[in-house]
Protein backbone atom coordinates (compact mmCIF):
# COMPACT_ATOMS: atom_id res chain seq x y z
CA UNK A 1 0.00 0.00 0.00
CA UNK A 2 1.33 3.40 -0.95
CA UNK A 3 1.79 5.90 1.84
CA UNK A 4 -0.79 8.66 1.61
CA UNK A 5 -0.54 12.03 3.34
CA UNK A 6 -3.99 12.60 4.76
CA UNK A 7 -2.88 15.90 6.24
CA UNK A 8 -5.67 17.68 8.03
CA UNK A 9 -8.76 15.79 6.98
CA UNK A 10 -11.75 17.98 6.07
CA UNK A 11 -15.27 16.64 5.58
CA UNK A 12 -17.41 18.76 3.29
CA UNK A 13 -20.25 18.59 0.78
CA UNK A 14 -19.11 17.45 -2.68
CA UNK A 15 -19.33 19.66 -5.73
CA UNK A 16 -21.15 18.15 -8.70
CA UNK A 17 -18.01 18.67 -10.79
CA UNK A 18 -16.11 16.24 -8.53
CA UNK A 19 -18.05 13.15 -9.64
CA UNK A 20 -15.12 11.93 -11.76
CA UNK A 21 -12.78 12.24 -8.78
CA UNK A 22 -15.15 10.08 -6.71
CA UNK A 23 -15.26 7.49 -9.49
CA UNK A 24 -11.46 7.43 -9.30
CA UNK A 25 -11.39 6.51 -5.60
CA UNK A 26 -14.31 4.07 -5.67
CA UNK A 27 -12.90 0.55 -5.99
CA UNK A 28 -16.11 -0.77 -7.59
CA UNK A 29 -16.42 2.08 -10.12
CA UNK A 30 -12.73 1.83 -11.04
CA UNK A 31 -13.31 -1.81 -11.97
CA UNK A 32 -15.78 -0.62 -14.61
CA UNK A 33 -19.12 -1.00 -12.82
CA UNK A 34 -21.31 1.32 -14.93
CA UNK A 35 -24.17 1.25 -12.43
CA UNK A 36 -21.88 2.51 -9.67
CA UNK A 37 -20.55 5.27 -11.92
CA UNK A 38 -24.12 6.33 -12.76
CA UNK A 39 -25.05 6.24 -9.07
CA UNK A 40 -22.07 8.43 -8.13
CA UNK A 41 -23.05 10.98 -10.76
CA UNK A 42 -26.68 10.96 -9.62
CA UNK A 43 -25.75 11.28 -5.93
CA UNK A 44 -23.49 14.24 -6.74
CA UNK A 45 -26.21 15.92 -8.80
CA UNK A 46 -28.70 15.46 -5.97
CA UNK A 47 -26.30 16.91 -3.38
CA UNK A 48 -26.32 13.75 -1.25
CA UNK A 49 -22.55 13.28 -0.94
CA UNK A 50 -20.02 14.41 1.63
CA UNK A 51 -16.33 13.84 0.99
CA UNK A 52 -13.23 13.50 3.13
CA UNK A 53 -10.43 15.58 1.68
CA UNK A 54 -6.83 15.54 2.80
CA UNK A 55 -3.59 17.18 1.77
CA UNK A 56 -3.36 15.31 -1.53
CA UNK A 57 -6.99 15.01 -2.57
CA UNK A 58 -10.20 13.12 -1.90
CA UNK A 59 -9.95 10.01 0.26
CA UNK A 60 -13.53 8.92 0.72
CA UNK A 61 -17.18 9.74 0.39
CA UNK A 62 -20.47 9.04 2.08
CA UNK A 63 -24.02 9.20 0.72
CA UNK A 64 -27.01 9.81 2.99
CA UNK A 65 -30.57 9.55 1.71
CA UNK A 66 -33.86 9.99 3.56
CA UNK A 67 -35.88 7.24 1.91
CA UNK A 68 -35.76 4.50 4.58
CA UNK A 69 -39.02 4.99 6.49
CA UNK A 70 -38.33 8.73 6.16
CA UNK A 71 -35.18 8.36 8.27
CA UNK A 72 -31.55 8.93 7.32
CA UNK A 73 -29.84 6.03 5.61
CA UNK A 74 -26.15 5.74 4.75
CA UNK A 75 -26.49 4.35 1.24
CA UNK A 76 -22.77 4.27 0.52
CA UNK A 77 -19.54 4.72 2.42
CA UNK A 78 -16.40 4.36 0.33
CA UNK A 79 -12.80 5.00 1.30
CA UNK A 80 -10.03 4.92 -1.28
CA UNK A 81 -8.02 1.70 -0.92
CA UNK A 82 -4.84 3.69 -0.23
CA UNK A 83 -6.47 5.50 2.72
CA UNK A 84 -8.27 2.61 4.43
CA UNK A 85 -7.59 1.94 8.09
CA UNK A 86 -6.58 5.57 8.70
CA UNK A 87 -9.78 7.00 10.22
CA UNK A 88 -11.38 8.33 7.04
CA UNK A 89 -14.50 6.16 7.30
CA UNK A 90 -14.97 7.07 10.95
CA UNK A 91 -14.71 10.78 10.18
CA UNK A 92 -17.29 10.44 7.44
CA UNK A 93 -19.69 8.45 9.64
CA UNK A 94 -19.31 10.92 12.51
CA UNK A 95 -19.94 13.86 10.18
CA UNK A 96 -23.10 12.43 8.64
CA UNK A 97 -24.40 11.38 12.06
CA UNK A 98 -23.87 14.93 13.36
CA UNK A 99 -25.64 16.49 10.37
CA UNK A 100 -28.45 13.95 9.99
CA UNK A 101 -31.80 15.66 9.45
CA UNK A 102 -33.82 12.95 11.20
CA UNK A 103 -33.89 11.39 14.64
CA UNK A 104 -32.41 8.12 13.41
CA UNK A 105 -29.67 7.16 10.96
CA UNK A 106 -29.41 3.65 9.56
CA UNK A 107 -27.14 1.69 7.27
CA UNK A 108 -26.84 -1.87 6.04
CA UNK A 109 -23.87 -4.07 5.25
CA UNK A 110 -23.17 -7.69 4.53
CA UNK A 111 -21.68 -9.95 7.19
CA UNK A 112 -18.86 -10.60 4.72
CA UNK A 113 -17.92 -6.91 4.81
CA UNK A 114 -15.86 -7.21 7.97
CA UNK A 115 -14.11 -3.83 7.66
CA UNK A 116 -17.50 -2.05 7.62
CA UNK A 117 -18.85 -4.25 10.41
CA UNK A 118 -15.82 -3.34 12.55
CA UNK A 119 -16.06 0.35 11.68
CA UNK A 120 -19.72 0.47 12.69
CA UNK A 121 -18.95 -1.27 15.97
CA UNK A 122 -16.05 1.10 16.76
CA UNK A 123 -18.25 4.09 15.90
CA UNK A 124 -20.91 2.97 18.39
CA UNK A 125 -23.54 1.83 15.93
CA UNK A 126 -25.68 -1.13 16.98
CA UNK A 127 -27.49 -3.83 14.99
CA UNK A 128 -31.27 -3.42 14.84
CA UNK A 129 -32.25 -6.25 12.51
CA UNK A 130 -31.14 -9.12 10.31
CA UNK A 131 -31.69 -9.92 6.66
CA UNK A 132 -30.79 -13.34 5.30
CA UNK A 133 -29.43 -14.16 1.86
CA UNK A 134 -27.44 -11.08 0.83
CA UNK A 135 -24.06 -12.80 0.72
CA UNK A 136 -23.91 -15.08 -2.32
CA UNK A 137 -23.73 -18.74 -1.31
CA UNK A 138 -23.75 -17.95 2.39
CA UNK A 139 -26.70 -18.81 4.60
CA UNK A 140 -25.93 -16.81 7.67
CA UNK A 141 -27.50 -13.70 9.18
CA UNK A 142 -26.62 -10.35 7.70
CA UNK A 143 -26.75 -7.16 9.68
CA UNK A 144 -29.35 -4.90 8.14
CA UNK A 145 -30.05 -1.64 9.75
CA UNK A 146 -27.19 -0.78 11.99
CA UNK A 147 -28.19 2.50 13.53
CA UNK A 148 -27.09 5.33 15.67
CA UNK A 149 -29.55 7.55 17.46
Amino acid sequence: MDAVDLGELVVRRVRESEADALVGIDSVAVEGDRERVASIRRWCQQGLVVVAQGASGLFGYCVVEYTFFEQGFVTMLMVAPSARGRGVGRRLLDAVAASCETQKLFTSTNVSNQPMQQLLQRAGWRPVGLLHGLDEGVNRPVSNGDSIS
